[in-house]
């Protein structure tokens, strides 16, 4: 299984000391070389992670088809999107709602932070998904109450 990331997703469960969720649902994440770059540019939640062994750094290798979506996205989620493109990923995680459009009008299995967590407790690799919601809430991760209620609804936690 290919499985494309964006920053978003490496640094919320980074935040929460779950980074091990990542390799136990998709065994190998790729992410392009701006991406990785984020995450480097600051020591903080994702820094010391994004270079555990189950992460695999891979250049984009048109430079030029950004172009068309570099101007409504930042250059990770830009890169994340061609990258999924190029190498036919299975999975593309990205979280902020223009990079899931765009990836979506673009044709790729797109994934959330929320969707994985899902997933892990569907798998009994966690037991609930409200703990790491709110602990991911408390380092810095927004969701709106509309999104945190039904997400809770849909897990059976509320």
């Amino acid at each position: 299984m290919i499985t494309v990331s964006n920053t978003t997703p490496i640094v919320s469960f980074s935040s929460i000391g779950k980074i091990e969720i990542l390799k136990d649902i998709f065994h190998e994440i790729i992410i392009p070389q701006a991406v990785y770059n984020e995450i480097k540019a600051k020591r903080s939640f994702g820094y010391d992670e994004v270079d555990l062994d189950f992460i695999k750094v891979q250049a984009i290798k048109n430079k030029d088809s950004n172009l068309n979506i570099q101007n409504r996205l930042d250059l990770g989620e830009a890169e994340t999107i061609i990258l999924s493109k190029e190498i036919n990923a299975d999975n593309t995680i990205i979280d902020e709602n223009i990079g899931y459009a765009i990836a979506k009008e673009e044709g790729l299995n797109v994934v959330r932070t929320l969707s994985i967590l899902l997933r892990a407790k569907e798998k009994n690799i966690i037991t609930e998904v409200k703990p790491c919601i709110d602990e991911m809430i408390i380092k810095g991760r927004w969701y709106s109450n509309r999104v945190y209620e039904a997400f809770l609804k849909r897990a059976g936690e509320t």
